[in-house]
């Protein structure tokens, strides 16, 4: 399967467009996020959405290397 078929079939949504962007960040989300937080010595807000969660883990794999 090439890259752009792989690219059709699952392609990157904006968090910003997510149905489901507004309900509370899930726990996968969380302890992965407080992981990448440690590492990049942030610290996580409270109450953050899926969507909020997404970017922040973004932004801290990109300081990491993780991502």
């Amino acid at each position: 399967m090439s890259e752009n078929e792989q690219v059709k079939q699952n392609p990157e949504k904006d968090p910003e467009k997510w149905v489901t962007g507004d309900e509370p960040i899930t726990g996968p989300q969380e302890s992965y996020l407080n992981t990448l937080a440690q590492e990049a010595d942030e610290k996580v807000p409270d109450g953050l959405t899926k969507a909020e969660a997404s970017e922040m883990i973004d932004k801290l794999q990109a300081e990491t290397g993780r991502g």
